[in-house]
């Protein structure tokens, strides 16, 4: 009876320290998982990163442009701004193209820009072609109607929302009366580019992967749900354009001068006081690749 009873207890402890080793395997395999999949996940969101240091460079690129004035000195009065960085051909002559962009869209209450949400805009109709491979576009919307849209899964550009190519070169005053307004920049030459008719849709799949979680344009853009330390660099650049036009086009042509300090750069006295680098260099003679020096008075207007 005692020979019984130890060996039930034998196999009994046997059962648990199994259970034991088990259980630690089981704990160690699941560690191992997450230490896998944690860099996969963080890796899943480099394309869209990539896209949104794109976009950055590209609107900054384009809003030091003098041939985009009229959007500089407008830039205050936008809803959200679509910016496709690379807008691919298809055709040679006629046809369609396509590019991933982000909109990123103003705070009415706080007036601040919001989260970048990611789209693509796909079906546009290029003129007759000479050359050149992708163009750079921002899209600007300018109305409720026009915002609202975006808020959509997908729709149609020139359907319910009127859209028109925006004002280019200087000294341009014209009247916008569209719900978008487009411009568009191309490194070969173009000589038309139309976003009648055009079809912007959400990129869920990015967004998912930009923000860790399944969420919709609203959440981005007007919930503040979610938010990625990687747009801060292009909010950052948007608000600074923003605050440079809106300075010039308030100004009342009074000559204004700053004395330059150690550190100022003609593009940093540019967005401080919203005179574009191009008309700094012609009020004081300063040529290309000419650096200004601390101590210098730089005539602002």
């Amino acid at each position: 009876m005692l020979n019984s009873m130890k060996e039930v207890e034998k196999k009994t402890m046997k059962k648990m320290r199994f259970h034991v080793r088990f259980s630690l395997a089981m704990a160690i395999a699941v560690a191992l998982c997450i230490g896998c999949l944690t860099p996969a996940m963080a890796a899943d969101s480099a394309e869209q990163q990539l896209l949104v240091d794109k976009a950055r460079v590209s609107f900054q690129s384009v809003i030091q442009d003098d041939n985009f004035i009229w959007l500089r000195e407008n830039l205050h009065q936008a809803k959200a701004l679509l910016i496709v960085p690379s807008l691919l051909k298809a055709g040679f002559i006629l046809g369609g193209s396509g590019g991933n962009g982000v909109l990123v869209a103003r705070n009415e209450k706080t007036g601040k820009w919001s989260q970048p949400a990611f789209y693509t805009v796909g079906s546009v109709t290029f003129g007759f072609q000479i050359g050149g491979e992708a163009a750079e576009v921002i899209m600007v919307a300018r109305t409720r109607k026009a915002l609202d849209s975006l808020y959509s899964s997908s729709f149609k550009l020139g359907g319910d929302t009127s859209i028109a190519a925006g004002p280019v070169g200087a000294g341009t005053k014209a009247n916008v009366m569209t719900d978008f307004v487009s411009f568009s920049r191309t490194k070969g030459a173009y000589a038309g580019l139309s976003l009648e008719g055009a079809v912007i849709k959400t990129r869920d799949g990015w967004n998912e992967a930009y923000y860790g979680e399944a969420v919709r344009p609203l959440d981005i853009l007007v919930k503040g749900a979610v938010s990625n330390p990687g747009s801060k660099e292009l909010r950052k650049t948007i608000a600074n354009a923003e605050r440079a036009g809106s300075s010039t086009s308030g100004s009342q042509g009074k000559a204004r001068y700053h004395v330059v300090e150690r550190g100022d750069t003609l593009w940093g006295l540019s967005q401080q006081y919203g005179v574009p680098v191009a008309e700094i260099r012609r009020l004081n003679n300063i040529e290309e690749g000419q650096a200004i020096y601390p101590g210098q008075k730089i005539m602002l207007q």
